[in-house]
């Protein structure tokens, strides 16, 4: 079939309007995306206010920027830019060359009468328009692009609508088809100007075609395909996820899976070619250099050190030398070698997760704990072994000795913030210590950091007495938001404490909504639905991405060594943290996670670990046990438990009287001597026994 025989876009009726549709497909879902508020909890947290800026605060800087712009994907805005330029000329196009829609032929429309014209009416105004525009006596008008051939055409026109109201056959063609001619064709042309494959152009649509659905297509699809195969849930490559697992023993410790995590292949992209060789020699011999705290200045051991010297791939070495050149806050004096040294530590970092997956597998709690604490010591830039108080501004090595003095164990920053302020003083400031300016900076911040302090965990089953075996068990925990150096800290209040299950009539609860506790008016704990109030963003200067703190809590076997229950990860909170002032509001924050509990009847001791992913010694960890009564057991309490008769106006109440077809008769009044338990005490019932140290929050 010759291309003659389609009807083509000649004239540009449809081509603009079906790509304006393809674009606009692709265009405006891109804009949303792009323009939308963000709901990165990283842009949405607070800010701890420092103006605090080491030697490298412009590297950290320019790196987070960058990964911002990469964040905000520039290759989208340009598809974004782009698509909107072409809609809006496809938009100029429809309006400039696409000719009118068509209407309805109406002969009345045509001859310019009303419907209602008697037949001597039309008449009579056909014969003046007739004589008016017949084709003799018209003169086109140059000035209204008037044609001979245009103006027969309406004269044409004319005629028809005069007859289609006059004569009885063309009458009746136009009440049946629409039309004086009877039934008209219609037809949609190919959205393709002609021109495209005329005069040998079709084989370039051809090959237009065979590039967009034989490669491009594929290429996309495969592109997509191989990316998801070829990457682990946690984001790493595959390849590195096996090298991270063959390294993997029960035994590592935090200086073991930093060694790991060199592993990756992800870093071939930063140190390829000459750059995994370039500058090696310079980092270890400041590494290796004595130390202030340490034998060496990287703060690792003589073991650690041999780990280093036994690597022979360039790009490993030279991958662990820069961790520990960061861990250990060695200056390299090289722009290059600096700028690097900030670069690895995100990608090591998300290898870490990929280890920690691998380790919750083993379920081996020295590997799972190494992890955690390996990410801290990532995010703050601390050795292993190094004194926690370099998290605080303006701390070294000899600060921290000096603050510290003949401990044999290192100062926690919870420790040094809640001492007196004068001896906190006497201790950090002076000739080589902190200076005035220095040492409130330092307070400052250590001020405003999240410190999340435990008062009560338990166990329960929500709606429940007691625990059964097998039976959905949650671990609440609560407690408060007491940053480091806090004074008069108020006492908790027991009713706080408690934790209240939602009310049989309470629908939303019903629903699934999230629910908080508060205090009523008369001091009683009411359920209310619950806000998700982020933590500030972790004060972390030389961490070259912003992070949002996590808290995760898990069960241990102690005797054993293994985990019992696999973490739960809380970076949300129901109540504020912090008032607008800037203040501890000291609300009574709860976790909760849930799991099945064990098989068999009997007292199970845990260790509660709660751990901050973010800050060193900001950790919780404490023995809980865990109650599960026998099945019998469990029913013959309940048996023996008084259920009152429901309210009139409850739901459980209305429930009751489509049952029965009685009415609930109201509750009775019990007497004072009464052996049954108040409300109070049978929510306090509601948990498990359980065994728990908590910390002193004074």
């Amino acid at each position: 079939m010759s291309s003659s025989d389609y009807s083509y876009d000649n004239e540009a009726q449809f081509f603009p309007v079906f790509i304006l549709t393809l674009t606009g497909l692709v265009t405006l879902p891109l804009t949303y995306s792009l323009l939308r508020p963000s709901s990165d909890n990283d842009a949405l947290a607070p800010r701890i206010k420092s103006d605090y800026k080491h030697k490298d605060a412009d590297v950290v800087d320019k790196l987070r920027s960058a990964q911002r712009r990469k964040q905000r994907k520039i290759k989208r805005a340009i598809v974004v830019v782009g698509g909107w330029a072409l809609m809006s000329f496809m938009v100029y196009l429809i309006m400039t060359t696409v000719p009118s829609i068509h209407k309805i032929w109406n002969p009345y429309d045509i001859l310019g009468i009303s419907e209602s014209s008697t037949e001597k009416q039309i008449k009579s105004h056909y014969k003046r328009l007739s004589v008016k525009f017949h084709p003799d006596k018209v003169r086109p008008d140059p000035a209204k692009n008037e044609t001979i051939e245009s103006m027969n055409d309406y004269y044409v026109e004319l005629t028809k609508a005069y007859q289609a109201l006059t004569d009885e056959e063309i009458r009746n063609n136009y009440i049946q088809y629409g039309h004086p001619d009877g039934k008209q064709s219609f037809s949609i042309g190919i959205a393709l100007p002609q021109f495209i494959i005329s005069n040998g152009n079709g084989k370039y649509l051809v090959l237009l075609y065979t590039g967009l659905l034989g490669v491009l297509l594929p290429y996309l699809v495969g592109s997509w395909w191989y990316g998801t195969k070829k990457r682990s849930k946690e984001g790493v490559l595959m390849e590195s996820a096996n090298n991270l697992f063959r390294h993997y023993d029960e035994n590592m410790d935090e200086a073991s899976i930093i060694a790991a995590l060199t592993a990756g292949k992800e870093y071939d992209d930063i140190l390829q070619g000459d750059a995994a060789e370039s500058g090696l020699s310079k980092i270890e011999s400041r590494i290796t250099a004595a130390g202030d705290a340490s034998p060496f200045a990287a703060g690792f051991s003589v073991k650690d050190k041999q780990k280093l010297e036994d690597i022979e791939n360039g790009v490993r070495r030279k991958t662990l030398a820069l961790l520990w050149a960061y861990l250990g806050r060695v200056e390299l004096d090289d722009a290059a070698l600096t700028k690097a040294k900030y670069e690895i530590v995100p990608i090591a970092r998300t290898l870490n997760q990929s280890f920690a997956a691998i380790a919750l597998a083993y379920g081996n709690i020295g590997p799972i704990e190494g992890s955690f604490h390996a990410n801290q010591h990532l995010i703050q830039a601390l050795a292993p072994k190094s004194s926690p108080l370099l998290q605080l501004p303006n701390f070294t090595s000899k600060i921290a000795m000096a603050v510290e003095g003949d401990a044999k164990t290192h100062m926690t920053v919870q420790q040094f913030m809640d001492l007196p302020d004068a001896q906190r003083r006497k201790l950090a400031v002076g000739k080589g210590l902190l200076s005035e300016e220095q040492y409130k900076t330092t307070v400052s911040v250590g001020k405003q950091l999240p410190q999340l302090r435990v008062a009560k965990a338990f166990f329960k089953v929500t709606g429940e007495r007691c625990i059964i075996p097998s039976s959905l068990v949650t671990l609440v925990i609560k407690g408060r938001f007491i940053p480091p150096g806090t004074e008069n800290v108020p006492a908790v209040n027991e009713l706080d404490l408690e934790d209240i299950d939602a009310a049989e009539d309470d629908l939303e609860s019903l629903m699934g909504r999230k629910n908080r506790t508060i205090k009523g008016p008369d001091g009683k704990p009411i359920s209310v639905e619950e806000q998700s109030i982020l933590p500030p963003l972790t004060f972390a200067p030389h961490y070259a991405r912003e992070q949002t703190p996590k808290w995760y809590a898990f069960l241990s076997d102690s005797k054993q060594g293994k985990l019992a229950v696999p973490p739960f990860a809380f970076e949300k909170f129901d109540q504020p943290i912090f008032d607008d002032a800037g203040k501890p509001t000291f609300n009574m924050q709860t976790l909760k996670a849930q799991f099945a509990a064990p098989p068999q009847a009997g007292h199970y001791t845990f260790v509660m670990h709660l751990v901050c992913d973010s800050y060193v010694g900001f950790d919780t960890k404490m023995e809980v046990t865990l109650v599960v009564e026998d099945a019998a057991r469990a029913a013959q309490m309940e048996a023996e438990d008084e259920i009152s008769e429901p309210e009139e106006d409850s739901l459980a109440g209305q429930m009751h009287a489509l049952k029965t077809g009685q009415a609930p008769q109201p509750k009775r009044q019990q007497d004072d001597d009464s052996d049954d338990e108040s409300g109070t005490e049978e929510e306090a019932d509601d948990t498990s026994d359980t065994d728990t140290d908590t910390e002193d929050e004074s």
